[in-house]
């Protein structure tokens, strides 16, 4: 099954960028904060939340680390 195929899904992918680990933490994010939701406030979804805020950052750093010094 391809992410392409899912109706909602494959209209983001399409409108996003050529990026799919991007696209892919831009659509967990949404599932992370209604995970954190229904479990509610617990070490486990603290660690949850900032283990995806710091992957989200991370990826955002490496790749505008990697465009940087494409550049040059």
């Amino acid at each position: 099954m391809h992410l392409e195929k899912i109706p909602f899904v494959g209209t983001l992918l399409a409108a996003g960028a050529d990026d799919t680990v991007f696209d892919i933490l831009l659509l967990l994010g949404p599932l992370v904060i209604v995970l954190i939701t229904i479990l509610g406030r617990t070490s486990l979804t603290v660690l949850l939340a900032v283990a995806y805020t710091s992957v989200f950052v991370g990826y955002i750093a490496y790749k505008s680390m990697a465009t940087t010094e494409s550049k040059t």
